[in-house]
């Protein structure tokens, strides 16, 4: 999520064009089904996460189809659905030997669907898109497996929240000196506000849900912090490269899935290995 340095007008929309009130309902709506879903039944939410990174995943080829960038759907999708079943009933080697089964799946379809011309470009594509997000988000599943996996889901989602949060109100607040060309609107201060938020809610979180040390939640929040950043950075390369301004418009005040899933796509991995390595 991109920091504000400005408030809201008097249409609700910010002056960089988002409607804020729109976007606090989608993501009020985004977290109860994600909450409400995580603590019934696992498998639930293993079924909302493959249907909002399936939704991400399509967003991707569309928006590479206006480069003339050709990604197949049907395959990659498929690897998603593997994927995630993999990581979530074998674990860390099955979502390693899915992924590169399926890489060379869209190297052989691309092979036989549209010649030579172009293959490199389409076939780089495809496997991106079958790494980011399809690949990243199956770590959400690893998470899941563990008998303390909601927690852990939980933690995550918190922590990446908190630096979408934390960002947004200190940019507002504070914000005066621009991080980065790639995308204006972040600050300096913006990010401050991420990395305070994320280790304040990462030490809480951890402590009580999981006992765990203070600093084992401050060091997860504070990376997740720094990672959440790179991960919305990367995507705002992605669009400027391809000329659009969000890779979707299914959530009103968010743009798209993908523009919600930038951050969480980047924070899973290290999260992961850290939970893996304390508990």
């Amino acid at each position: 999520m991109e920091e504000r340095t400005a408030g809201t007008s008097s249409s609700g929309g910010s002056r960089t064009g988002r409607n804020l009130p729109a976007a606090i309902a989608v993501g009020v709506v985004l977290g109860a089904l994600a909450i409400g879903s995580l603590y019934t039944i696992k498998e639930l939410f293993l079924l909302v996460m493959v249907a909002a990174v399936g939704v991400g995943v399509l967003e991707l080829t569309k928006a590479f189809a206006t480069r003339d960038i050709k990604v197949p759907a049907v395959p990659v999708l498929a690897g998603l659905v593997a994927m995630q079943a993999g990581a979530y009933w074998g674990g860390p080697l099955w979502l390693l030997a899915t992924f590169a089964i399926f890489a060379f799946v869209l190297l052989g379809w691309r092979m036989f669907s549209d010649g030579t011309d172009g293959y490199v470009r389409d076939a780089s594509a495809s496997v991106f898109t079958l790494f980011y997000p399809a690949m990243l988000t199956a770590f959400a599943a690893l998470l899941l497996r563990a008998d303390d996996g909601d927690h852990r889901v939980l933690i995550f989602l918190a922590v990446t929240v908190a630096s979408d949060i934390g960002g947004y109100i200190a940019g507002v607040l504070f914000g005066r000196h621009q991080m980065t060309v790639i995308s204006p609107k972040k600050t300096w201060e913006g990010f401050a506000g991420s990395f305070v938020a994320c280790t304040a809610v990462g030490a809480w979180l951890v402590a009580w849900l999981l006992g765990g040390a203070i600093w084992q939640g401050a060091l997860i929040g504070g990376l997740a912090a720094l990672l959440a950043t790179l991960g919305d950075l990367i995507e705002s390369m992605i669009k400027r490269d391809l000329g659009i301004k969000d890779l979707g418009t299914i959530l009103p005040g968010h743009g798209g899935l993908m523009d919600r899933l930038d951050s969480l796509v980047t924070t899973l991995v290290p999260v992961w290995l850290l939970m893996t390595l304390f508990f």
